[in-house]
């Protein structure tokens, strides 16, 4: 009988155990998307307040299963900016101060803007009917509720971001917008008499689509004043001074017309 090759048996055992490794690690989707849904709702419910720390070890034990499934719930959960991670602290249950949400805005307008215009150069026919089917659904919307409609309001912002076509402004708009949505959504949810309006979108979508006379900084401002007082006073946009009124042939040169 041949001898053991002793060198490829113990290589096969180890290829094989880290196959076994990396199948165990993968967490199965209807755990991970369970975790999600439960950690959601208790954030909506407030059993988990703005503020609070989410601790993998305690929910791991909470729900009786490993730290894994936890960190990755708790991604999704910060992609939906339900949750901030702070370096070397961990995750927190999303907060943000009026301040903070004025300074995103003020960020977000010019950014948001380029990439408002980016998207219309870029224009491609798969594109418009993207956004058109997304503006449509909104239009159509019957959203169970304010955070089920903050994500679709949130869908048809990364589609335009994503198709600005600069992955670098893309990531730096999905690093602060999500929040800012997720924050407002849990103050409307608080808040009976305050519904997420969805109906709004066609405007930015006219501006892609070049059928808008707005630019796309103006476009944004009346966009985010729907739900905010003067959401460009952190921007220099705050500082623009005000277009000079045209004048109609026949007026004497320097009068200003007031009608």
């Amino acid at each position: 009988m041949r001898g053991l090759n002793y060198g490829r048996l113990n290589t096969e055992i180890s290829q094989m155990s880290n196959v076994i490794t990396s199948a165990n690690d993968r967490t199965p989707t209807t755990l991970k998307a369970h975790l999600v849904t439960r950690l959601r709702d208790a954030i909506i419910a407030r059993r988990f307040k703005p503020g609070d720390r989410m601790n993998e070890s305690q929910l791991a034990r909470q729900f009786g299963v490993s730290r894994i499934p936890v960190r990755e719930a708790l991604q999704q959960l910060q992609e939906q900016g339900l949750v901030m991670n702070h370096p070397r602290r961990g995750m927190f249950v999303n907060i943000l101060s009026d301040d903070d949400c004025q300074q995103i805005n003020g960020l977000r307008i010019i950014l948001e803007a380029e990439a408002l215009k980016l998207c219309r150069a870029r224009l491609t026919a798969a594109s418009e009917k993207q956004l058109l089917d997304l503006v449509e659904r909104m239009e159509n919307s019957n959203a169970g509720s304010e955070i089920d409609a903050a994500a679709l309001d949130l869908e048809f912002h990364r589609a335009i971001w994503n198709l600005s076509g600069n992955t670098y402004l893309e990531k730096v708009l999905n690093s602060q917008v999500p929040m800012l949505f997720a924050h407002q959504a849990l103050e409307y949810t608080s808040n009976n008499e305050k519904l997420w309006p969805l109906y709004h979108h066609r405007q930015l979508l006219d501006v892609v689509l070049g059928k808008s006379e707005q630019t796309a900084e103006e476009a944004m401002i009346a966009h985010l004043r729907l739900r905010y007082t003067n959401p460009e006073r952190y921007s220099s946009l705050a500082y623009a001074s005000p277009k000079p009124q045209a004048r109609e042939p026949g007026d004497e040169a320097g009068a200003i017309r007031r009608d």
